[in-house]
Formats: structure tokens, C-alpha cells, sequence
């Protein structure tokens, strides 16, 4: 029995460290999804079929299922490639700019599927609506993001806009940057967004004294405000739900 089983790993070793166009057929991730469907790949072999092909590396030569591995030791499994920059990609061997792309760019189709999934791109009904369509897209990010979206007398979505990236304080903040874009937009209302990257969703006095000053200014011209809502990791924070708006 141990015998057997030496010989297995020996082979499943020898296996790994050939190129995958000599694996058995249905050992190669690309014909494996095609028989068995993407679901039953792991995580290994699905980067895999990303990366395409492998490297060399002191005259040993790597798959691109090695080399998927490698990836994934290095960032601790799936979840810390979620928002992984192509900077950091390159620092591996055997990830060129090519490889680097195709996988943030993977990534981040997929960052999207998942909100067109969870929400209605074109309209919303209610805070927890909105709070669906953007916790996939935002609540990974490592930076601070404060964003409007401008909507018309429907609630559907005119424009989002991207005000502000980075440390968020009362003081980064002004109203015009967030007025202009809507009063040029001609929407009826608005409502706020940003990220917490601690993964906390509760409002600092800053993002508290931000959203007094923004409504009192978004009052005088006659544009409602219907929500700031902040995103984390543990959820989201509708300043609408809480009252305080």
C-alpha cells in the first residue's frame, strides 16, 4: 500500500513539472472545463488557464499550474488576489505584463459581474438596492473612495462620478467638487458612497460632519440627497436607514 502510493505522488510530482500539453487529456485544466464544467477546476487550475503558460526558472522548467501555485502561496489563497496590483504581480517570476493583466483584468470582470448580479445597474428602489450593486465593487478596495451618483426624477442613473481617492476628511471634501458634476448633470437627486478599507462601515465624525455639509448645500439648489452609504468589509452603514438624513 505505501508503495502504491509512492509511486502515485512520485507521479503526480513528474506530472506537474512536465509540460501540460503532454498531461493525460483529461488532466489539463483547459479540456478538464470543458468536460466537466468551470465549477469543478480548483482555484489552481483556473488561474492556470489565465496564465496559459508556465516559466523557467535555473534550468527547471515550471507549468502554468505551478506557476499558479506559486501565486497563490504568495498572496495567501484566492482572496489577496481579489484587489492585487499589477506592480505586485510582476515582482513574481514568470509574470510578464501580459500575465499581470489578463489576471487583474479577470479580476476585475469579475468585481463587476458580481454587482450587474447583486443590483440593477440602471435604477434603484431603496438603500439596500444600492448597497448590493456596490459592496463587490468597493468594499476590497485598499484606498478610501468617495463617490456620487446622479440620478434622475426616476432614480435611474444619469452618472456616477469619482470624487475624491484616499484619506477622507471634512476638509478634502467640498461641496463644489460634488455640486458641479450634478447641477451640470441636471439630476434630481443624489446619493453618496465611500469605502471603509478597516472594513468597519460605522461613520467617523468626519464622514458625519461631511454629509451635514453636503446636504445643507445640495438643499439650496434644490437637489435631494437620498443617502450616504458607506461600505465594509462587515457590510454597510445607510445614513438614510439610521435617520440621519
Amino acid at each position: 500500500m505505501y508503495m502504491c502510493y509512492y509511486i502515485v505522488n512520485v507521479f503526480r510530482i513528474i506530472l506537474e513539472r512536465t509540460s501540460i500539453k503532454k498531461w493525460p487529456e483529461t488532466e489539463r485544466p483547459r479540456e478538464k472545463l470543458f468536460m466537466l464544467g468551470p465549477d469543478k477546476l480548483s482555484d489552481c487550475e483556473l488561474l492556470a488557464i489565465l496564465l496559459q503558460t508556465g516559466h523557467k526558472h535555473k534550468g527547471n522548467s515550471f507549468s502554468a499550474v505551478d506557476l499558479a501555485k506559486e501565486i497563490l502561496i504568495e498572496f495567501k489563497e484566492l482572496k489577496g488576489l481579489i484587489n492585487v496590483l499589477p506592480s505586485e504581480l510582476l515582482d513574481l517570476k514568470g509574470i510578464g505584463k501580459a500575465k499581470a493583466a489578463k489576471l487583474v483584468a479577470a479580476f476585475e470582470l469579475g468585481r463587476r459581474a458580481a454587482a450587474l448580479k447583486n443590483g440593477n445597474c440602471k435604477s434603484f428602489r431603496c438603500s439596500e438596492e444600492v448597497a448590493s450593486y456596490y459592496i463587490p465593487i468597493l468594499k476590497d478596495l485598499r484606498k478610501e473612495q468617495f463617490r456620487v451618483l446622479l440620478l434622475d426624477t426616476k432614480n435611474k442613473i444619469i452618472k456616477e462620478e469619482l470624487i475624491s481617492q484616499g484619506s477622507l476628511n471634512s476638509s478634502l471634501i467640498h461641496p463644489r467638487e460634488v455640486l458641479n458634476p450634478a447641477i451640470r448633470s441636471s439630476a434630481a437627486s443624489v446619493i453618496f458612497l465611500h469605502n471603509h478599507p478597516s472594513g468597519d462601515p460605522e461613520p467617523s465624525m468626519d464622514d458625519i460632519e461631511i454629509t451635514r455639509r453636503l446636504c445643507k448645500s445640495f438643499d439650496i439648489v434644490g437637489i435631494n440627497v437620498l443617502d450616504h452609504i458607506i461600505v465594509g468589509c462587515e457590510g454597510y452603514f445607510s445614513f438614510k436607514q439610521k435617520q440621519m438624513i
